[in-house]
Protein backbone atom coordinates (compact mmCIF):
# COMPACT_ATOMS: atom_id res chain seq x y z
CA UNK A 1 0.00 0.00 0.00
CA UNK A 2 1.34 3.66 -0.65
CA UNK A 3 2.37 5.63 2.25
CA UNK A 4 -0.02 8.79 2.04
CA UNK A 5 -2.19 10.92 4.07
CA UNK A 6 -4.80 11.55 1.76
CA UNK A 7 -8.24 9.97 3.34
CA UNK A 8 -8.73 6.09 2.57
CA UNK A 9 -11.46 4.68 1.09
CA UNK A 10 -12.81 1.26 2.89
CA UNK A 11 -15.25 -0.59 0.21
CA UNK A 12 -18.09 -1.97 2.73
CA UNK A 13 -20.01 -4.64 1.31
CA UNK A 14 -23.24 -5.07 3.13
CA UNK A 15 -24.81 -8.96 3.64
CA UNK A 16 -27.60 -10.81 4.66
CA UNK A 17 -29.23 -11.59 8.07
CA UNK A 18 -26.47 -11.44 10.63
CA UNK A 19 -23.90 -10.68 8.75
CA UNK A 20 -25.62 -7.41 7.89
CA UNK A 21 -25.54 -6.61 11.72
CA UNK A 22 -22.43 -8.08 12.56
CA UNK A 23 -20.98 -5.85 9.68
CA UNK A 24 -22.48 -2.75 11.36
CA UNK A 25 -20.60 -3.64 14.88
CA UNK A 26 -17.52 -3.94 13.08
CA UNK A 27 -17.82 -0.16 11.05
CA UNK A 28 -18.74 1.24 14.81
CA UNK A 29 -15.42 -0.02 16.16
CA UNK A 30 -13.50 1.39 12.90
CA UNK A 31 -15.49 4.34 13.09
CA UNK A 32 -13.33 7.53 12.00
CA UNK A 33 -14.55 9.37 15.88
CA UNK A 34 -13.79 6.67 17.50
CA UNK A 35 -10.08 5.45 15.57
CA UNK A 36 -9.42 9.54 14.52
CA UNK A 37 -8.40 7.69 11.34
CA UNK A 38 -8.77 9.74 8.33
CA UNK A 39 -11.07 7.11 6.74
CA UNK A 40 -14.66 7.32 4.63
CA UNK A 41 -16.62 4.23 3.56
CA UNK A 42 -17.67 3.11 0.40
CA UNK A 43 -20.53 1.14 0.40
CA UNK A 44 -22.01 -1.53 -1.94
CA UNK A 45 -25.04 -3.80 -1.18
CA UNK A 46 -24.69 -7.43 -1.83
CA UNK A 47 -27.39 -8.66 -0.21
CA UNK A 48 -29.23 -11.37 -1.68
CA UNK A 49 -32.59 -9.12 -2.95
CA UNK A 50 -30.10 -6.81 -4.41
CA UNK A 51 -27.87 -9.25 -5.74
CA UNK A 52 -30.68 -10.69 -7.64
CA UNK A 53 -32.53 -7.18 -8.50
CA UNK A 54 -29.12 -5.77 -10.46
CA UNK A 55 -28.45 -9.44 -11.78
CA UNK A 56 -25.33 -9.25 -9.95
CA UNK A 57 -24.17 -5.95 -11.13
CA UNK A 58 -23.18 -4.64 -8.28
CA UNK A 59 -20.98 -7.24 -7.08
CA UNK A 60 -18.87 -6.73 -10.20
CA UNK A 61 -19.23 -2.87 -9.58
CA UNK A 62 -18.08 -3.33 -5.85
CA UNK A 63 -14.83 -5.51 -7.19
CA UNK A 64 -13.66 -3.27 -9.57
CA UNK A 65 -13.83 -0.89 -6.39
CA UNK A 66 -11.88 -2.98 -4.51
CA UNK A 67 -9.45 -2.70 -7.21
CA UNK A 68 -9.19 1.27 -7.21
CA UNK A 69 -9.54 1.43 -3.22
CA UNK A 70 -7.53 -1.88 -2.37
CA UNK A 71 -8.81 -2.26 0.82
CA UNK A 72 -12.60 -3.98 1.73
CA UNK A 73 -14.69 -5.15 4.71
CA UNK A 74 -17.38 -8.00 3.83
CA UNK A 75 -20.18 -9.10 5.55
CA UNK A 76 -21.55 -12.71 5.53
CA UNK A 77 -23.91 -13.41 2.44
CA UNK A 78 -26.09 -15.57 1.69
CA UNK A 79 -25.25 -18.24 -1.52
CA UNK A 80 -28.73 -19.49 -2.83
CA UNK A 81 -29.05 -22.98 -3.36
CA UNK A 82 -30.83 -23.07 -6.81
CA UNK A 83 -28.14 -23.67 -9.99
CA UNK A 84 -29.44 -20.59 -12.66
CA UNK A 85 -29.67 -17.91 -9.61
CA UNK A 86 -26.77 -15.36 -8.88
CA UNK A 87 -24.35 -17.66 -7.06
CA UNK A 88 -21.84 -16.53 -5.09
CA UNK A 89 -20.40 -13.40 -4.70
CA UNK A 90 -17.45 -14.49 -2.53
CA UNK A 91 -16.50 -16.47 -6.30
CA UNK A 92 -17.06 -13.17 -8.27
CA UNK A 93 -15.13 -11.01 -5.95
CA UNK A 94 -11.93 -13.51 -5.44
CA UNK A 95 -11.94 -13.36 -9.75
CA UNK A 96 -12.37 -9.77 -10.19
CA UNK A 97 -9.75 -8.44 -7.69
CA UNK A 98 -7.38 -11.27 -8.71
CA UNK A 99 -7.38 -12.62 -5.12
CA UNK A 100 -5.00 -15.59 -5.11
CA UNK A 101 -4.61 -15.99 -1.11
CA UNK A 102 -7.08 -17.23 2.08
CA UNK A 103 -5.12 -16.09 5.61
CA UNK A 104 -7.15 -17.58 8.57
CA UNK A 105 -5.46 -17.65 11.73
CA UNK A 106 -6.61 -19.57 15.32
CA UNK A 107 -5.22 -18.23 18.21
CA UNK A 108 -5.80 -18.37 21.88
CA UNK A 109 -9.13 -16.74 22.55
CA UNK A 110 -8.47 -15.72 26.69
CA UNK A 111 -10.56 -18.20 29.27
CA UNK A 112 -11.70 -20.42 26.18
CA UNK A 113 -9.74 -23.33 26.85
CA UNK A 114 -8.45 -24.38 23.33
CA UNK A 115 -8.50 -27.99 21.95
CA UNK A 116 -5.35 -30.49 22.01
CA UNK A 117 -3.13 -28.23 24.13
CA UNK A 118 -2.62 -25.53 21.43
CA UNK A 119 -1.02 -22.45 22.25
CA UNK A 120 0.75 -20.81 19.13
CA UNK A 121 -1.16 -18.98 17.17
CA UNK A 122 -1.80 -21.45 13.50
CA UNK A 123 -2.24 -19.89 10.00
CA UNK A 124 -3.43 -21.36 7.47
CA UNK A 125 -2.94 -19.77 3.97
CA UNK A 126 -4.81 -21.57 1.88
CA UNK A 127 -5.45 -20.70 -2.55
CA UNK A 128 -8.38 -18.61 -3.25
CA UNK A 129 -9.17 -19.99 -6.55
CA UNK A 130 -8.82 -23.48 -8.76
CA UNK A 131 -8.38 -26.59 -7.13
CA UNK A 132 -11.89 -28.40 -6.37
CA UNK A 133 -13.69 -25.29 -6.60
CA UNK A 134 -14.94 -24.53 -9.67
CA UNK A 135 -13.81 -27.42 -11.35
CA UNK A 136 -15.34 -29.44 -14.66
CA UNK A 137 -17.39 -32.19 -13.70
CA UNK A 138 -19.44 -35.25 -15.44
CA UNK A 139 -20.69 -38.55 -14.92
CA UNK A 140 -20.76 -40.87 -17.39
CA UNK A 141 -22.81 -44.30 -17.41
CA UNK A 142 -26.69 -45.28 -16.27
CA UNK A 143 -28.03 -42.87 -13.64
CA UNK A 144 -28.40 -45.23 -10.64
CA UNK A 145 -26.64 -47.57 -11.57
CA UNK A 146 -23.37 -49.50 -10.01
CA UNK A 147 -21.50 -48.84 -13.23
CA UNK A 148 -22.26 -45.11 -13.17
CA UNK A 149 -18.79 -43.10 -12.88
CA UNK A 150 -18.10 -39.34 -11.93
CA UNK A 151 -15.33 -37.36 -13.44
CA UNK A 152 -14.21 -33.87 -12.16
CA UNK A 153 -10.67 -32.28 -13.78
CA UNK A 154 -9.68 -30.01 -11.57
CA UNK A 155 -6.69 -27.56 -11.72
CA UNK A 156 -4.19 -24.99 -10.30
CA UNK A 157 -1.78 -22.69 -11.43
CA UNK A 158 2.18 -21.91 -11.13
CA UNK A 159 1.11 -18.25 -10.37
CA UNK A 160 -1.56 -19.28 -7.66
CA UNK A 161 1.09 -21.68 -5.85
CA UNK A 162 3.93 -19.49 -6.00
CA UNK A 163 1.98 -16.30 -4.74
CA UNK A 164 0.28 -18.62 -1.64
CA UNK A 165 4.12 -20.15 -0.94
CA UNK A 166 4.96 -16.25 -1.16
CA UNK A 167 2.65 -15.46 1.15
CA UNK A 168 3.00 -18.22 3.64
CA UNK A 169 7.14 -17.32 4.21
CA UNK A 170 6.20 -13.53 4.33
CA UNK A 171 3.78 -13.98 7.45
CA UNK A 172 5.88 -16.63 8.98
CA UNK A 173 8.90 -14.34 8.51
CA UNK A 174 6.48 -11.45 10.37
CA UNK A 175 5.09 -13.56 13.08
CA UNK A 176 7.97 -15.29 13.68
CA UNK A 177 6.86 -19.16 13.06
CA UNK A 178 7.65 -21.69 11.22
CA UNK A 179 6.34 -22.96 7.80
CA UNK A 180 4.78 -26.50 8.23
CA UNK A 181 2.56 -28.81 5.86
CA UNK A 182 2.05 -28.82 2.41
CA UNK A 183 0.33 -30.56 -0.47
CA UNK A 184 0.12 -34.88 -1.08
CA UNK A 185 2.68 -34.69 -3.52
CA UNK A 186 3.96 -38.31 -3.29
CA UNK A 187 0.59 -39.35 -4.98
CA UNK A 188 -0.17 -36.70 -6.61
CA UNK A 189 3.32 -35.64 -8.11
CA UNK A 190 2.42 -34.04 -11.14
CA UNK A 191 -0.73 -31.96 -9.87
CA UNK A 192 0.06 -31.64 -6.01
CA UNK A 193 4.19 -31.59 -6.70
CA UNK A 194 3.53 -28.20 -8.64
CA UNK A 195 2.56 -26.40 -5.19
CA UNK A 196 5.75 -28.35 -3.59
CA UNK A 197 7.94 -27.08 -5.87
CA UNK A 198 6.96 -23.99 -5.30
CA UNK A 199 6.91 -23.73 -1.42
CA UNK A 200 10.40 -25.48 -1.91
CA UNK A 201 11.64 -22.49 -4.07
CA UNK A 202 9.88 -20.41 -1.38
CA UNK A 203 12.42 -22.04 1.11
CA UNK A 204 15.18 -21.51 -0.73
CA UNK A 205 14.58 -17.44 -0.80
CA UNK A 206 13.57 -17.18 2.88
CA UNK A 207 16.56 -18.83 4.43
CA UNK A 208 15.51 -17.33 7.40
CA UNK A 209 12.26 -19.12 7.88
CA UNK A 210 11.71 -22.16 9.55
CA UNK A 211 10.74 -24.67 6.83
CA UNK A 212 9.09 -28.07 7.58
CA UNK A 213 7.28 -30.09 4.93
CA UNK A 214 4.80 -32.67 5.81
CA UNK A 215 1.96 -34.71 3.70
CA UNK A 216 -1.61 -32.85 4.43
CA UNK A 217 -2.59 -36.32 6.15
CA UNK A 218 0.40 -36.18 8.77
CA UNK A 219 -0.25 -31.83 8.87
CA UNK A 220 -3.54 -32.74 10.25
CA UNK A 221 -2.65 -35.79 13.01
CA UNK A 222 0.47 -33.77 13.75
CA UNK A 223 -1.44 -30.33 14.72
CA UNK A 224 -3.42 -32.34 17.47
CA UNK A 225 0.25 -32.99 19.14
CA UNK A 226 1.67 -29.54 18.70
CA UNK A 227 1.73 -27.37 21.90
CA UNK A 228 4.08 -24.29 21.96
CA UNK A 229 5.15 -23.53 18.47
CA UNK A 230 3.83 -20.52 16.18
CA UNK A 231 2.81 -22.35 12.66
CA UNK A 232 1.93 -21.22 9.00
CA UNK A 233 0.22 -24.43 7.12
CA UNK A 234 0.48 -23.34 3.25
CA UNK A 235 -2.66 -25.49 1.25
CA UNK A 236 -4.62 -26.13 -2.07
CA UNK A 237 -8.04 -24.46 -1.92
CA UNK A 238 -10.04 -27.29 -0.65
CA UNK A 239 -6.93 -28.95 1.97
CA UNK A 240 -7.31 -25.63 3.06
CA UNK A 241 -10.90 -25.09 3.66
CA UNK A 242 -11.15 -28.06 5.73
CA UNK A 243 -7.90 -27.34 7.73
CA UNK A 244 -8.89 -23.81 8.70
CA UNK A 245 -12.53 -24.61 10.04
CA UNK A 246 -10.46 -27.27 12.37
CA UNK A 247 -7.83 -25.08 13.06
CA UNK A 248 -10.09 -22.44 14.25
CA UNK A 249 -12.57 -24.70 16.13
CA UNK A 250 -9.31 -26.31 18.23
CA UNK A 251 -8.80 -22.77 19.57
CA UNK A 252 -12.80 -22.58 20.41
CA UNK A 253 -14.89 -20.73 18.25
CA UNK A 254 -14.81 -19.98 14.83
CA UNK A 255 -15.84 -16.55 15.93
CA UNK A 256 -11.95 -15.83 16.83
CA UNK A 257 -10.62 -14.71 13.97
CA UNK A 258 -10.55 -12.80 10.85
CA UNK A 259 -10.50 -13.88 7.47
CA UNK A 260 -8.63 -12.43 4.50
CA UNK A 261 -8.45 -12.57 0.94
CA UNK A 262 -5.21 -11.40 -0.52
CA UNK A 263 -4.34 -10.12 -4.08
CA UNK A 264 -0.27 -10.07 -4.49
CA UNK A 265 1.35 -8.83 -7.58
CA UNK A 266 4.17 -10.91 -9.79
CA UNK A 267 6.29 -9.60 -7.33
CA UNK A 268 4.98 -10.41 -3.86
CA UNK A 269 3.43 -7.10 -2.95
CA UNK A 270 0.31 -6.97 -1.05
CA UNK A 271 -2.45 -5.17 -4.19
CA UNK A 272 -6.01 -5.75 -1.92
CA UNK A 273 -7.03 -6.93 0.61
CA UNK A 274 -11.05 -7.97 1.32
CA UNK A 275 -11.73 -8.80 5.23
CA UNK A 276 -14.42 -11.04 6.59
CA UNK A 277 -15.61 -13.22 9.32
CA UNK A 278 -15.00 -16.68 8.64
CA UNK A 279 -18.56 -17.52 9.92
CA UNK A 280 -21.96 -17.69 7.86
CA UNK A 281 -25.11 -15.53 7.89
CA UNK A 282 -26.65 -17.32 11.29
CA UNK A 283 -29.73 -17.26 10.31
CA UNK A 284 -31.57 -18.18 13.77
CA UNK A 285 -29.73 -15.49 15.27
CA UNK A 286 -30.85 -12.87 13.17
CA UNK A 287 -32.60 -9.38 15.04
CA UNK A 288 -31.84 -11.54 18.50
CA UNK A 289 -28.61 -9.24 19.19
CA UNK A 290 -27.14 -12.44 20.43
CA UNK A 291 -24.24 -13.23 18.19
CA UNK A 292 -20.66 -11.96 18.78
CA UNK A 293 -19.14 -9.73 16.61
CA UNK A 294 -15.63 -10.73 17.70
CA UNK A 295 -14.67 -12.30 13.91
CA UNK A 296 -16.27 -9.27 12.26
CA UNK A 297 -14.62 -6.44 15.07
CA UNK A 298 -11.44 -8.28 14.10
CA UNK A 299 -11.57 -8.17 10.43
CA UNK A 300 -11.87 -4.56 10.42
CA UNK A 301 -8.44 -4.30 12.77
CA UNK A 302 -6.67 -6.12 10.14
CA UNK A 303 -7.53 -4.26 7.34
CA UNK A 304 -6.21 -1.48 8.86
CA UNK A 305 -3.11 -3.70 9.41
CA UNK A 306 -2.61 -3.19 5.90
CA UNK A 307 -2.32 0.25 5.41
CA UNK A 308 0.98 1.52 5.03
CA UNK A 309 0.51 4.30 8.04
CA UNK A 310 2.20 4.29 11.60
CA UNK A 311 -1.26 5.34 12.99
CA UNK A 312 -3.43 3.02 11.17
CA UNK A 313 -1.13 -0.08 12.17
CA UNK A 314 -0.93 1.21 16.00
CA UNK A 315 -5.13 1.42 16.14
CA UNK A 316 -5.10 -2.17 14.63
CA UNK A 317 -3.24 -3.25 17.23
CA UNK A 318 -5.30 -1.42 19.87
CA UNK A 319 -8.47 -3.14 18.37
CA UNK A 320 -6.63 -6.39 18.67
CA UNK A 321 -5.98 -5.89 22.21
CA UNK A 322 -8.91 -4.29 23.70
CA UNK A 323 -10.71 -7.43 22.00
CA UNK A 324 -9.19 -9.73 23.75
CA UNK A 325 -8.60 -8.03 26.87
CA UNK A 326 -12.54 -7.86 27.27
CA UNK A 327 -12.62 -11.29 26.58
CA UNK A 328 -10.17 -11.82 29.37
CA UNK A 329 -12.02 -9.79 31.60
CA UNK A 330 -15.13 -11.90 31.24
CA UNK A 331 -16.88 -9.77 29.05
CA UNK A 332 -18.68 -12.72 26.61
CA UNK A 333 -20.99 -13.63 24.40
CA UNK A 334 -22.84 -16.48 25.27
CA UNK A 335 -21.27 -18.49 22.52
CA UNK A 336 -18.63 -18.41 24.89
CA UNK A 337 -20.02 -18.66 27.85
CA UNK A 338 -21.28 -15.39 28.81
CA UNK A 339 -24.36 -12.99 28.89
CA UNK A 340 -22.97 -10.11 27.09
CA UNK A 341 -25.31 -8.88 24.11
CA UNK A 342 -23.76 -7.87 20.35
CA UNK A 343 -24.28 -4.26 20.79
CA UNK A 344 -22.80 -4.72 24.76
CA UNK A 345 -19.90 -6.25 23.95
CA UNK A 346 -19.12 -3.58 20.87
CA UNK A 347 -19.82 -1.07 23.47
CA UNK A 348 -16.78 -2.39 25.83
CA UNK A 349 -14.41 -2.83 22.57
CA UNK A 350 -14.95 0.76 21.66
CA UNK A 351 -14.64 1.52 25.66
CA UNK A 352 -11.18 0.17 26.14
CA UNK A 353 -10.03 1.01 22.35
CA UNK A 354 -10.72 5.07 22.95
CA UNK A 355 -8.91 5.05 26.66
CA UNK A 356 -6.13 3.01 25.34
CA UNK A 357 -5.63 5.64 21.89
CA UNK A 358 -6.08 8.55 24.68
CA UNK A 359 -3.31 7.13 26.88
CA UNK A 360 -1.29 6.67 24.02
CA UNK A 361 -1.61 9.94 22.65
CA UNK A 362 -0.51 11.43 25.82
CA UNK A 363 2.58 9.55 25.86
CA UNK A 364 3.52 9.92 22.52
Amino acid sequence: MKNQKEKRTIVVLDGDQTGKELLAEALRVIDPGVTRLDLEFLTFDLGLENRRKTKNAVVYEAGAAIREHRLSLKAATITPPEKDGVGSPNKILREEIDASVILRTGRRIPGVRPIGGVHSPISVVRMARDDAYGAEEHREGASGELEEYAYRTEKISRRVCRAVAEYAFQHARRTGSKVFGGPKYTVSPVYEGLFKEELDRAAEQYPDVRYEPQLIDATFALLLATSGEPLVIPSLNRDGDLLSDMVLQMFGSIAGSESLVIAMSQNGDVTAVMAEAPHGTAPALEGRNVANPMAMILAGAALLGYIDDTDAKRVSRAVYEATFEAVHEGVRTADLGGSARTDEFTNEIIRRLTTKLEVWASLA
